[in-house]
């Protein structure tokens, strides 16, 4: 299922992160424990009234620093047209209706994509006769709104489901596994969609970012059905500033969303950059299972410690990731590609795995026994009851006699004996904790 797209779109300074961060509530601090996950986002998830989408925020997208303020907004707001269903033009109720607001009107009318007009900064009641002037702007009744004090964003939340697309369904079948290539540009995508396929069915180049469009690839190997979802480098209209970074991490996030299991594609030749971690990052978020792909290994110069040194940097830059298996391989001369569609097949099975409750519990129990959890403050956290509720990927609960005292170290500790009795490879496993109830 991918979900609907919201954008937020304005002038600098009238407080779009403010009202990105409202939106998508405490789900930027999910990870925020664990190491080498990236803080840097502008791309996450809301939901309400039962209806989920995903929320862009264009002002953490940077353009060149010598660009003019009104050029950098211009493109920020073209990529939130190309990519939004729903775009919400923020405006600030201090400075009034700016020459930068109505550019940025004219920008989105022509867009014929349905707009949630937002003046923020109403911080009082005095302030909320200001909101009268953006009626001027021609796009229906403002929402008045705070992003320091959080007022009126159950209504604009409300004006955002009103108008959102429902999900779409990408239609294939349930024992088809989607994977999505994504890596930052030039890492050789599409040409080890080409290779899987043994076709020249992708443009390649080696110029950075030809790929047009995220395009889905069916095909059937061993009678097990794929889909091949390869990410988009490039828009059609090949504009300069969608190689900056924090675009090519939003497209990838696109295609993640469609995937069971996310190709993390690093260039050999190259070693890993950053870019390479916001990219993972955001599989590990999405909960995929994941598997790490280092193509062009045809071209690294070789000894016989190459391979495990290259290892141990992606194991000590991606610490967040360590059940993803690692492939070695050449796109170019097919070197170790037939181990790819197995790995894949295996670890699409982990991700839908799902374990019998007395079975966890078995686990649980003795990695208790064998290291009970420490106490705090002289109170022991006390584990009566585990069961897994989800799979895809797979999720657990843990009943105690209080969430507080379990601390993260020891929930990675539970974690890690749950993989090593279940296997678990390429997945996350995600680990709530509840109070148990009196009545259970």
């Amino acid at each position: 299922m991918a979900r609907p797209v919201v954008a937020i779109v304005g002038r600098p300074n009238v407080g779009k992160s403010t009202i990105f961060n409202r939106l998508v509530g405490d789900r930027l601090a999910i990870v925020e424990d664990k190491p080498g996950v990236t803080r840097d986002r502008i791309y996450s998830v809301s939901e309400w009234n039962g209806k989920p989408f995903s929320v862009i925020d264009t002002g953490g997208i940077e353009i060149d620093g010598d660009d003019v303020i009104l050029k950098s907004i211009r493109m920020q707001a073209e990529l939130a047209i190309e990519e939004a269903d729903v775009i919400v033009f923020m405006c600030d109720a201090k400075s009034g209706v700016t020459q930068s607001d109505e550019e940025v009107a004219q920008m989105l009318f022509r867009s014929g994509k349905p707009i949630v007009l937002a003046v923020n900064k109403v911080d009082n009641l005095q302030r909320n006769d200001d909101i009268y002037e953006f009626y001027s702007l021609g796009f229906g009744d403002p929402i008045a709104i705070s992003g320091s004090h959080g007022t009126g964003i159950g209504d604009l939340l409300d004006a955002i489901v009103d108008i959102l697309p429902d999900l779409t369904d990408d239609e294939y079948d349930e024992d088809v596994i989607r994977v999505a290539l994504i890596g930052r540009p030039n890492v050789g995508k599409s040409s080890l969609v080409n290779a899987i396929l043994g076709e020249e069915r992708v443009i390649v180049s080696d110029i950075a970012g030809t790929t047009r469009d995220a395009i889905d690839t069916p095909f059937e190997r061993d009678g097990q059905r794929y889909v091949l979802i390869d990410t988009a480098g490039m828009r059609k209209r090949g504009k300069v500033y969608e190689t900056t970074e924090k675009y090519s991490v939003m497209r990838a996030m696109r295609a993640i969303e469609r995937a069971d299991v996310v190709l993390v594609v690093i260039n050999g030749e190259e070693g890993i950059i950053d870019q390479d971690k916001h990219i993972a990052g955001y599989a590990y978020e999405a909960g995929k299972a994941s598997i790490f792909v280092v193509n062009k290994w045809d071209a690294v110069e070789k000894d016989d410690k190459t391979m495990h040194q290259f290892e141990k940097k992606i194991r000590d830059h991606f610490l967040f990731m360590t059940y993803a298996p690692i492939l070695f391989l050449s796109a170019k001369t097919k070197q170790r590609l037939h181990k790819l569609l197995p790995v894949v097949q295996h670890v699409a099975e982990q991700h839908s795995l799902r374990v019998q409750t007395h079975l966890l519990n078995d686990v649980v129990s003795d990695a208790v026994a064998i290291n009970p959890p420490p106490t705090d403050k002289g109170r022991r956290l006390r584990i009566n009851y585990a069961t897994q509720v989800a799979v895809k990927p797979p999720t657990m609960v843990i009943f105690v006699n209080d969430p507080e005292l379990m601390h993260f170290s020891y929930e990675r500790y539970l974690e890690n004996k749950i993989r090593s009795a279940f296997d678990f490879e390429g997945t996350p496993i995600r680990i709530f904790t509840r109070r148990k109830s009196d009545e259970s």
